[in-house]
């Protein structure tokens, strides 16, 4: 089944200690063929946007930059798959590392709203 992410809302239910993000961000995708863009903001963050690439399988590779509560510009990269629920929505399965700060790898858990 081919995944189109275009107008859809994720919120996380769970991410590693070094991320930033929390159960207060809201992720708004838009998707054209297989380009994916995001804006999201909430928690620890002011601005958020996220470039990526959409696979057949429905996987998104892709870059992140955000400015957090402290003032800091963080950037990483992440790798997403999607798990399809018993209800339709989408959870993804995110494992991504910072490429500004201390560079440490982490995983997060998002899920359609």
């Amino acid at each position: 089944m081919k995944i189109n992410y275009h107008a859809k809302r994720f919120k996380p239910v769970r991410s590693s200690e070094n991320g930033e993000v929390n159960e207060e961000n809201i992720f708004t995708y838009e998707q054209v063929n297989n380009v994916l863009s995001c804006q999201y903001s909430g928690g620890q963050i002011v601005y958020g946007h996220l470039l990526g690439i959409v696979s057949d399988d429905g996987t998104i590779d892709m870059c992140y930059h955000q400015l957090n509560v402290h003032g800091e510009l963080m950037t990483g990269t992440c790798q997403s798959t999607p798990e399809i629920l018993p209800n339709g929505k989408i959870r993804l399965h995110e494992s991504w590392q910072w490429t500004s700060g201390d560079l440490s790898k982490g995983e997060s858990v998002l899920e359609e709203i």
